[in-house]
């Protein structure tokens, strides 16, 4: 999902965040005080994220686990962060944040899955990476191209050390630990058309 751009504004307590988003048709971020707006994305980036929850789900059904699209909020416990990944994936009984009086935001996420886009790619690296190895239920933080056949797991072992598998080939399969499945490139950008620079990449 891609982030607008916002004027400079107060900073808002977690309770205000709440209220106006609960009473809000747009979506929006909670980024330690901030409130960033949610902006469309491309049909490239929807696609992708079809494409992986799709292909996710199939995989999934029968177990103990569920993927959820990115209209599911998702707590940050003892953070100030609430955010919407482009997909989250729960395993066994969903927790509620008992913050949020609505009961529309979780705080246990198994694996998250971001897309990148140019207004995100930053808070996907950098600050909204940091928030979510804090999250003790997070196993795994996969990281989508969308103008690239390239994807990155981080994840967790028992020992709370971080394993980084890049995947940059359309033939490339990207394994997700935390769930015990693997992930085509292939079915992950089915119908996607790349610029002809990262055409000629995979060539």
């Amino acid at each position: 999902m891609s982030l607008a751009a916002q004027p400079p504004s107060r900073r808002y307590t977690i309770e205000e965040y709440l209220r106006l988003e609960n009473d809000s048709s747009q979506r929006h971020e909670y980024h330690d005080g901030e409130i960033v707006a949610m902006a469309g994305g491309s049909p490239e980036h929807s696609l992708i994220i079809a494409n992986l929850i799709g292909e996710v789900r199939n995989r999934l059904k029968g177990g103990p686990c569920r993927i959820y699209d990115g209209n599911l909020r998702v707590r940050i416990p003892r953070s100030r962060y609430y955010v919407y990944p482009d997909a989250t994936v729960i395993c066994g009984a969903v927790d509620r944040d008992p913050d949020d009086r609505s009961g529309q935001s979780i705080i246990n996420p198994r694996a998250v899955i971001e897309v990148l886009s140019p207004t995100t790619e930053h808070l996907d690296y950098g600050k909204k990476f940091r928030q979510y190895i804090e999250c003790e239920t997070l196993q795994e933080y996969v990281i989508v191209a969308q103008h690239e056949p390239r994807a990155e797991s981080y994840f967790r072992q028992t020992d709370g050390t971080w394993v980084f598998t890049p995947v940059a080939e359309l033939t490339g399969v990207l394994p997700i630990r935390s769930i015990q499945i693997e992930l085509p490139l292939a079915d992950v950008y089915a119908g996607v058309v790349f610029p002809p620079q990262a055409e000629s990449q995979v060539l």
